[in-house]
């Protein structure tokens, strides 16, 4: 089975998560849609949807989405998964006499998209007939092309125009973000860094500032998210940041043309669409190595492709990037995207630059390919109780509740 269009890894939306706040408005927008003369839509949340829904805004999305046609009741039921995936929803609607009309289950698998008991809820087909990062190494060794030259050979020349508004849109979160100052909304008080960073790093020499701008840039799209301002998903709104963040200071600091950027999209892209496929990138399913830890991934590739590595080199960034986010918990406080998401965008693009650059340090031969990570980060977010995975009941989560019931 080949992949999807990298349309479906690169959606612009807002935020602050693509799985409880994109995929259930989406959701409720289809459901709505069919039942546009229901007295009422019952929506029940379940699993790690309802665990951490109202930090992440489930609700308010629903809402917007079916409260102008129809009322709407939301059920939660955090404590109840529905076996195919822990971001389950089921849409109810009834007419006057509260007589059941329509029924439908869904799940939000990550990234923004809806699936039906495994059945993508995408009206798109299948553009890849390769989806494992080595059978696409070894087509570019023998075509002597690039992975960019696969995404635009499998989605055609018109995926350019496409690319061009995701990176007009990352810029611009990037540079939202780094204008805006004041406290994130929500309970934790968190004040916004960005513009600080990008500040203070203006008086530091060039190695020190250079970090510290990549982290400003990072801290400012995930910090726009964690707003509801408009991002991209790469590959998701949890970790918007890192992408944007490293190719920003790059083609910044560089001066490396729209169309390289472009290309090194495209390349991260395809990074990305191998784990969606092979794996998950949603952090109810996985934990936060398939959100941050695959972000880092595609960065680090995209980087690598700028700075001229061979495919070997760029596969190799990739591999130390979610290599070295193995069993990354998601445990967002109050079940928000803010701590420790936010910094962990901001961290995970500097690793991106330094896998970049022990990349570049070698011929890009070692012992454990890409997809073999892949395989190992599935298989370890599989393990990994459903506390750390985005139910806000464990890790950092749970050591701020008890902080609170102490105060």
């Amino acid at each position: 089975m080949g992949m999807k269009t990298l349309r479906e890894l690169y959606r612009i939306g807002t935020g602050p998560s693509s799985s409880h706040t994109m995929g259930p408005r989406r959701a409720a927008q289809l459901f709505v849609e069919r039942n546009r003369t229901a007295a009422k839509i019952t929506v029940t949340l379940y699993g790690s949807l309802a665990a951490t829904g109202k930090g992440h805004l489930t609700d308010v999305a629903i809402i917007d989405a079916i409260k102008p046609i129809t009322e709407v009741e939301i059920v939660w039921e955090p404590t109840v998964f529905l076996p195919f995936h822990p971001n389950g929803m089921k849409f109810t609607a009834t007419d006057s006499e509260g007589h059941k009309t329509d029924e439908w289950i869904v799940y939000s698998i990550g990234g923004g998209e809806l699936a039906e008991e495994g059945v993508s809820r995408s009206a798109t087909e299948e553009v890849y007939d390769m989806s494992t990062l080595s059978d696409i190494l070894k087509w570019c060794e023998k075509t002597g092309k690039s992975y960019w030259e696969y995404v635009e050979d499998c989605e055609g020349p018109e995926i350019w125009d496409y690319l061009a508004e995701v990176w007009k849109t990352m810029a611009a979160a990037v540079e939202r973000g780094l204008d805006q100052e004041g406290v994130l909304p929500g309970p934790l008080g968190l004040r916004r860094r960005a513009n600080i960073y990008n500040v203070r790093a203006s008086g530091y020499k060039s190695n020190l500032q250079s970090r510290g701008l990549v982290f400003s840039y990072a801290l400012a799209v995930s910090e726009e998210n964690a707003s509801g301002g408009e991002i991209v998903t790469a590959p998701t709104c949890g970790s918007c940041g890192v992408v944007p963040g490293v190719l920003y200071h790059l083609k910044k600091s560089r001066e490396f043309s729209d169309a390289r950027v472009y290309r090194a999209l495209a390349t991260a892209g395809l990074i990305g669409n191998i784990v969606k496929h092979n794996a998950s990138i949603a952090g109810a399913e996985v934990g936060c190595q398939g959100e941050v830890g695959v972000a880092c991934a595609m960065a680090a590739a995209a980087a690598n492709q700028l700075f001229g590595g061979s495919p070997a080199q760029i596969e190799y960034a990739a591999e130390m990037g979610l290599e070295h986010h193995l069993g990354m918990t998601c445990d967002p406080v109050c079940g928000m995207v803010q701590i420790p998401c936010i910094e962990r965008n901001a961290y995970a693009a500097a690793r991106a630059l330094d896998a970049n650059l022990y990349s570049m340090f070698t011929d890009g031969e070692h012992r454990v390919s890409f997809d073999h990570v892949v395989e190992v980060m599935k298989q370890t977010g599989h393990d990994l109780p459903s506390i750390y995975k985005e139910t806000g009941e464990g890790g950092l989560a749970s050591v701020w509740a008890q902080d609170q019931e102490t105060v």
